[in-house]
């Protein structure tokens, strides 16, 4: 199937950058996770850099290329020409139609987006229903930010709620606050980023103040939702003392029940993503936190009241 690039009409809907079943890393049970694309963050840790982008994207890798030349012959825009690293593509002629990936022998290219209907996506749960009924599992929507497309996830919100499907919404909170309690009416968990409580240092590691994102997790908790906090813990960036007593406080003093709190260390997993998009990120002033280090931010959320957990 060819794919093309989103304009701007598409940004009502999102394109499905990929579908991860028999999850168990995305809320309770046996999951269906579902990736969105496109990100208002640009997060200097991400591990899932092709979910930034709205558009349809082109990953290359280099190391499955045979040089049968046969994406230079099918491309219709004659973007791609062999190079002695393999296979180059011209980007100004390029226009993602993704004929080349279609007829690449060892995946080497491949085309990151597509699109799906609601129903397309509804198929894909029912698929899954028995791994989600013998485990209390469900469906969980990620990204990127699946909130950027709010009547398209609302609408399959819906439907997997008439399907008796469990829903949860991974988010990174930055969404308008009448959007995120609308959406709250038809999801069961969500699973909330809280990278940091400095304004200043959120914006500088991943481009937005997080004020609003603040906000939002408050009005979530006093909505009521039920919310699994998850802070990835990078070194370097929010594993200091301040950092983490901060974030520890502010969970503490949310209304209602506390929420379950997530540690995700950094791993430095993305390299050979950003190598297939021909991107490069300096990472050097980050680290994985060590196990002492990840010890002592669960008792300090301890001692708060709150429950960390390593992972999840």
């Amino acid at each position: 199937m060819s794919v093309r690039k989103t304009s701007r009409s598409d940004m009502t809907q999102p394109l499905i950058f990929d579908i991860k079943r028999y999850s168990i890393n995305d809320g309770p049970g046996i999951r269906a996770t579902i990736f969105f694309k496109g990100c208002p963050l640009h997060c200097l840790w991400c591990h899932n850099p092709e979910s930034i982008s709205p558009k349809v994207q082109k990953l290359f890798t280099a190391a499955k290329c045979i040089g049968c030349g046969e994406c230079c012959r099918v491309c219709p825009e004659s973007a791609c020409r062999l190079a002695l690293d393999g296979v180059v593509t011209d980007g100004e002629l390029c226009t993602l139609c993704g004929k080349c990936a279609e007829v690449c022998p060892t995946l080497a290219t491949e085309m990151s987006g597509r699109y799906y209907s609601v129903a397309e996506l509804i198929e894909v749960v029912k698929k899954e229903r028995p791994f989600f009924d013998q485990s209390g599992g469900g469906v969980t929507f990620s990204g990127g930010e699946p909130l950027l497309y709010p009547e398209f996830l609302i609408e399959v919100l819906e439907a997997c709620g008439s399907q008796n499907v469990h829903r949860a919404v991974d988010t990174s909170g930055f969404v308008k606050n009448e959007t995120l309690l609308k959406a709250a009416q038809h999801t069961d968990l969500f699973l909330y980023d809280l990278k940091m409580i400095d304004a200043e240092k959120h914006k500088h590691y991943t481009g937005v103040d997080n004020r609003l994102i603040l906000d939002n997790l408050a009005a979530l908790a006093e909505y009521g939702s039920e919310i699994q906090v998850r802070i990835p813990l990078i070194g370097g960036v929010n594993d200091d003392d301040d950092s983490v007593v901060a974030m520890a406080t502010y969970l503490a003093d949310l209304p209602g029940e506390k929420s379950a709190v997530s540690l995700l260390p950094f791993h430095d997993v993305a390299r050979g993503k950003d190598e297939k998009l021909g991107r490069e990120r300096d990472l050097a002033a980050l680290h994985e936190p060590g196990a002492d280090a990840l010890q002592k931010v669960v008792d300090v959320f301890a001692g708060y009241g709150l429950t960390a957990t390593i992972g999840g």
